[in-house]
């Protein structure tokens, strides 16, 4: 793989993982039905998603430390 900004071909790859999302708490919940009764539990509930989890991969020249995707 050539570098797009000094052609160096000394590169090597990277994968980056991240998660996104959040899972429902319980605790948040219960702090919600004390403050504002069934409403807060609802809306407890209502913000509830799963974890995803996300892969990039990129390239990164040894020379000149530029981060690129192919």
């Amino acid at each position: 793989m050539q570098c797009p900004i000094c052609n160096s071909n000394d590169c090597i790859i990277l994968t980056e993982s991240f998660t996104d999302g959040k899972y429902f708490s319980a605790s948040k919940a219960c702090c919600g039905f004390v403050c504002f009764s069934w409403i807060g539990l609802l809306c407890g509930l209502c913000g509830e998603k799963g974890k995803q989890t996300y892969t990039n991969h990129f390239w990164i020249c040894k020379q000149c430390g530029n981060k690129f995707k192919i």
